[in-house]
């Protein structure tokens, strides 16, 4: 499974996102608008061994995902002692879609996932040894979970309850570890902390717009609602779901009845954050990637009640039972998995059309190849964007020999290297767009007094079905204003709103 993750990584087109992450590991800042610096970091380690490749972009993912695997094999095997329970839940990982494949896709979920899951294997390390020394990796854990992606902050029930409704509650109110953990993992997460007080704490507020953001007309959606939870089964699986949340509630049963910390740990870090997301997407759209968190800590739950089934007396029948369609769930899933690598690699068919989520961010040659032809027709000198993945895009195939400037939403590039400005000042560009963001009644425009000639039309296409179309202009009359004030309509980041 690992070298067909490493094919898919290889072979497939970068995606929108991953190449603007591959964009701020160019640069030398202690954070981002969007999330924290972690990903970047891995980004820059991943191409420095394998240079700008899709490979070098994701190599991260493929060893995060290995990493993964290992502590949580060995969190069931200290809770357990039993090698068919960490069998399971490491095949639980390649079953399931997220895990099994779209763990090589480079996002800030996947540090996250993976420094989640550590902090959860030190607490349970502390649970099973007693050793207050577990409080401090998980703190250190915990403050590089931040660093990836502010969802940590779904896991503080869960380390609260473990900490503080078992018996041992007293002992550790009483001692100092907890406390140091919580400082150390503060000390960590520094680098974030520092840039937003240098910025106007402008990611905190971007991820709290983000986080409660609710239109009147999405209200109560049963259409976010059931988004949501189609792609749970779709990601996690469709049989592996059902199987995984029935061995979190029970898990959560065996919390309540015997005040288990390791069952309190685990059924309150997957409890919580799913109710919370289920909640939310009945009036927001939960991204595809929100939830990836908590499942690697549901398969260790299903995997740790399956072991204690027999031992809690439980029928001979419901435990045969229930690891039959645990057994099920395994072979269904890793077999999705890989038709799913084998479609998208291997097969010329679009069998889901303008909402296949990998071709809809596919197919940028083309677009490429326009800008590249119409670069040389009027000799233009630098290109302008209105859009954060079409200049990541662009970036990412031009590899800067060209300078790439994103117009509006100067506030994602705070702190960043300013390009190559005797190639832009006085000197004519490309506007390339997506239609029709490039329609001039948008407001934006009435902020950028600059001339705009349409030269050609582009289409993304992949597997024959068109994409999306792309306007191609000559940009003249105006130089981009790398840090505009933060009243400015340039420097925000929701311009369409």
């Amino acid at each position: 499974m690992t070298l067909m993750r490493g094919v898919y990584a290889g072979l497939l087109d970068l995606r929108t996102d991953e190449a603007y992450y591959w964009t701020w590991s160019k640069e030398n800042v202690l954070s981002f608008l969007d999330h924290p610096p972690m990903v970047a970091w891995l980004v820059r380690i991943g191409t420095a061994i394998f240079g700008d490749t899709n490979f070098g972009a994701r190599f991260a993912g493929l060893v995060a995902m290995l990493a993964t695997e290992a502590l949580l094999a060995d969190l069931v095997w200290r809770a357990t002692r039993d090698l068919r329970a960490v069998a399971i839940a490491v095949l639980m990982m390649e079953a399931s879609l997220y895990f099994g494949l779209l763990m090589t896709k480079i996002s800030p979920d996947v540090p996250q996932v993976l420094f989640v899951t550590a902090m959860v294997w030190a607490l349970v390390r502390l649970a099973v040894s007693g050793e207050a020394r577990w409080w401090l990796a998980a703190g250190v854990f915990a403050g590089l979970a931040a660093l990836s992606k502010f969802t940590i902050a779904l896991m503080i029930p869960a380390v609260l309850a473990f900490a503080l409704v078992p018996r041992w509650r007293s002992r550790w109110l009483r001692s100092p570890y907890p406390y140091i953990a919580a400082l150390l993992a503060l000390l960590v997460f520094m680098p974030v902390v520092i840039w937003n007080m240098q910025h106007d704490w402008a990611s905190f507020r971007f991820q709290a717009v983000r986080a409660t953001s609710a239109t009147v007309e999405h209200a109560w959606s049963l259409r976010t609602f059931g988004e949501f939870v189609g792609l749970q089964f779709g990601l996690v699986g469709f049989v592996l779901l059902p199987v995984v949340l029935t061995g979190v509630v029970l898990t959560a049963w065996r919390a309540v009845r015997r005040r288990d910390e390791i069952a309190i740990l685990l059924s309150t870090a997957v409890i919580v954050p799913f109710v919370y997301f289920l909640w939310k997407s009945l009036s927001l759209r939960i991204g595809d990637t929100w939830p990836t968190l908590i499942w690697p800590l549901g398969f260790a739950a299903a995997a740790i009640n399956l072991s204690m089934l027999s031992k809690e007396g439980w029928s001979a029948s419901f435990v045969a039972m229930s690891f039959r369609w645990a057994n099920i769930a395994i072979a269904s899933g890793v077999a999705f998995v890989i038709a799913v690598c084998i479609y998208y690699l291997a097969l010329p068919y679009n069998f889901i059309g303008r909402t296949d989520p990998v071709g809809g961010e596919a197919g940028y040659e083309a677009v490429v190849a326009g800008v590249e032809t119409e670069l040389q027709k009027t000799g233009a000198s630098w290109i302008a964007t209105t859009d954060y993945r079409t200049c990541a895009m662009l970036r990412w195939f031009f590899r800067d020999r060209i300078p790439v400037v994103q117009l509006n939403e100067r506030g994602r590039y705070q702190g960043f290297a300013a390009p190559d400005l005797s190639r832009i000042a006085g000197h004519a560009g490309l506007y390339v767009a997506r239609e029709p963001e490039n329609n001039p009644s948008i407001a934006l425009w009435a902020s950028i007094p600059a001339r705009r000639e349409p030269l050609t039309r582009v289409d993304r296409v992949w597997r024959g079905i068109v994409m999306d179309s792309y306007a191609i202009e000559r940009f003249t009359g105006w130089t981009p204003e790398l840090s505009p004030p933060r009243d400015s309509p340039l420097f925000g980041w929701r311009w369409l709103a």
